[in-house]
């Protein structure tokens, strides 16, 4: 069953609501393929590899968290990006990018899907007067000791996380933002976290959590941001028939 390429992106954007951020990047088709898609390939990032492996099953479009034009980069279509948009014109595959929605959804984002695979209940956003903020708060149903924790991430990510703090401790209260969020480690601070959990970590993220007294754990960037993208392909090839196919290209940061 064939769809238009329309109606996944009108349908993705009436879900994501990209309006409603200021992202550093456009949200939505970035590089227009064929009329029509019967395959969608879903993937964390818009990498050669994932381009490749896409055309190779017959894809007629790939729908991405990390897509192309990211703000401040050179503005020219040369080297690695012209290769891969030249990949992605030859063979007409779309592309499709969703950065600070996908993370935000309350339902198919990656912070929302990094809660229900941890067993996280959602209690507020990091900043529950912005609309578009990332980032969330929320608690264990029961007190959970790190190292427990610790071994489920390992287990359920397939890759071991990097943690500062005591694997004795016990906690519930716990705050989270998939990625390269490390940044806000500050304000799960200020919403009484006693852990929070990030894709990366940073020099000074070590510091701040030792000196302020909460455990931080960075599990992966690619490891943290794998699970929305599937949750919107499921989605569409529930609502709107496509074929959905997620392909995962490892990625150990």
């Amino acid at each position: 069953m064939s769809i238009s390429l329309r109606e996944i992106q009108s349908t993705l954007d009436d879900i994501l609501q990209p309006g409603k951020f200021q992202d550093y990047c456009p949200n939505g088709l970035q590089v227009e393929g064929g009329e029509d898609v019967s395959l969608l390939v879903t993937g964390v990032t818009a990498c050669q590899a994932l381009i490749d492996e896409a055309i190779s099953i017959g894809a007629d479009a790939i729908l991405v968290h990390h897509g192309f034009f990211w703000r401040d980069e050179a503005p020219v279509i040369t080297g690695m990006k012209r290769r891969r948009i030249a990949a992605l014109l030859a063979n007409d595959v779309s592309l499709l990018a969703y950065h600070l929605p996908l993370d935000a959804h309350p339902e198919f984002g990656n912070n929302a899907s990094l809660a229900r695979l941890l067993g996280i209940q959602v209690e507020s956003t990091l900043a529950p007067d912005d609309p578009a903020a990332v980032g969330n708060v929320g608690y264990f149903p029961a007190p959970v000791k790190m190292a427990d924790l610790l071994q489920k991430i390992e287990q359920t990510l397939g890759r071991t996380p990097l943690h500062i703090g005591n694997e004795e401790r016990q906690l519930r209260r716990v705050a989270w933002c998939t990625g390269a969020a490390q940044g806000y480690i500050e304000q799960a601070i200020a919403a009484g976290a006693e852990l929070f959990i990030s894709g990366e970590v940073s020099e000074q993220t070590v510091h701040i959590a030792r000196e302020e007294g909460i455990e931080f754990i960075a599990a992966g960037h690619h490891a943290t941001e794998r699970y929305g993208v599937q949750a919107l392909g499921d989605m569409l090839a529930r609502t709107l028939g496509v074929e959905h196919r997620f392909i995962d290209i490892d990625n150990p940061v």
